[in-house]
């Protein structure tokens, strides 16, 4: 039986468990009843359990409908035996009748023993569940209690998170002993108890590294619309805010660097570059080229896709290093993106002069640049279009061979000899290498 004695135990229990008193109790009491009903009851029967918190007793009470032709003792009181109690009873009523505690068996007690503890590891697990699903999609800081070749175990309080190999920063040295930030990417709740599964690789964590460094961030001042990351190398940011008495990138970047620096220096050096989102596409995929110059944008709604024109000697600085840059914007804009040079541009006739002059008029330039810029142009092409052989029967030409333009929406379907960009960049196998197991 229960006594004060096991109360200070169970109490003690209770606050270990880091279960409310209540939930604790209760857990008791159906463990009891269940116990009860297993050896001198059946399983349909009902049964109530008081326990007196101070002194530790507890009272066991039958509960049983009131009929006229018994069937079941167990569930059902005859109406002459309700009556003997209390002679006001009548059929349909429900009687409670204590039971003889006194005499309860060393197998009921061990299976109550038994059956809470059980109910003690459900408990546990659903508060563990309830604990850290609140906490999917976020950033919580942890202590690593093991590292193994292909994983680490990362202690966040009462369980431990498993960070798995490819979702570890790429170059990254982890130890036992250290505190480490990881975002919680996932929360199964599986027959083995809750699962919990981090990683320091997620786009997401980028963002969330912003709002804890960046109060304008945290508060949703300036709000973060877009991140693609290769991890261990480089991320694109585009952020946006509609006050415009705040620059969204100093926001980000801090006085003096010190802002992002702190997020670079989590992502184990990292480079990230901040750009401002834009709801034109154009604008946009323009400044996920960034650090590139763009010089021309035409997008193709059907496909998704954007022919993205920059000048011949920043192609590569586009493209990026084994396509980086590009396929970062890719990622960041959702558009599928086609970069070309000036002058490849021209040459397939995708472009005409024309378009880049209306371009550069549109963008925030001096006029005597567009005017060079667009003379340039005219005389590059000129001069590729003439053969040297016939130089001296220029004079008596009235008018230059025009070269066919081809309209935006079909030039996919040129040869594949002329696809240089996407002969240089493989977007399947650098992201099936990025996303590998």
């Amino acid at each position: 039986m229960a006594s004060k004695k096991f109360m200070e135990a169970l109490n003690l229990l209770i606050e270990e468990k880091g279960i409310e008193k209540d939930v604790f109790l209760e857990m008791l009491k159906e463990s009891i009843a269940k116990a009860y009903k297993k050896n001198y009851l059946n399983p349909d029967a009902n049964v109530r359990v008081e326990i007196n918190e101070k002194t530790g007793k507890f009272r066991l009470f039958e509960i049983r409908t009131v009929v006229d032709d018994l069937d079941d003792e167990d569930i059902e009181l005859s109406l002459e035996e309700a009556q003997a109690i209390n002679p006001f009873y009548k059929v349909g009523d429900v009687v409670e009748t204590e039971a003889d505690v006194e005499h309860i068996g060393r197998l009921a007690a061990i299976q109550t023993k038994q059956l809470f503890r059980q109910k003690i590891r459900e408990t546990e697990k659903e508060t563990l569940y309830n604990e850290f699903a609140d906490k999917k999609d976020d950033i919580i800081t942890g202590i690593v209690d093991r590292v193994e070749d292909k994983f680490a175990i990362v202690n966040i309080g009462k369980t431990g998170a498993f960070l798995a190999i490819n979702q570890q920063i790429p170059g990254e040295k982890i130890k036992e002993g250290q505190h480490l930030k990881v975002y919680v990417s996932d929360v199964d709740r599986g027959t083995k108890g809750t699962h919990i599964v981090v990683s320091r690789t997620e786009p997401n964590f980028v963002k969330r590294l912003f709002e804890l460094e960046v109060p304008e961030v945290y508060d949703g001042t300036v709000e973060i619309k877009a991140v693609s990351r290769e991890p261990g190398e480089r991320s694109k940011v585009a952020v946006y805010t509609s006050n415009e008495s705040i620059d969204p990138i100093g926001s980000c970047v801090g006085p003096k660097g010190s802002r992002v620096k702190n997020v670079v220096d989590e992502l184990n050096g990292e480079m990230i570059d901040i750009i401002i989102w834009s709801s034109d596409p154009v604008v946009f995929i323009s400044n996920a080229l960034s650090p590139s110059e763009v010089k021309y944008v035409a997008i193709n709604e059907t496909d998704h896709s954007a022919l993205v024109v920059v000048p011949d000697d920043q192609l590569s600085l586009a493209i990026g290093k084994r396509g980086q840059n590009a396929r970062l914007a890719v990622r960041l804009t959702g558009w599928k993106i086609d970069i070309k040079s000036v002058s490849e541009a021209l040459e397939l006739g995708l472009i005409t002069v024309d378009d880049i002059t209306a371009s550069v008029e549109n963008s925030p330039v001096d006029s005597n640049f567009e005017e060079e810029f667009a003379q340039e142009m005219l005389e590059k092409t000129l001069d590729e279009d003439i053969d040297d052989t016939e130089e001296e029967n220029i004079e008596e030409e009235e008018t230059v061979p025009v070269k066919k333009v081809i309209e935006y929406e079909d030039f996919e379907d040129l040869d594949d000899e002329y696809s240089k960009y996407d002969e240089e960049i493989d977007y399947d196998e650098y992201d099936k290498y990025y996303d590998a197991d």
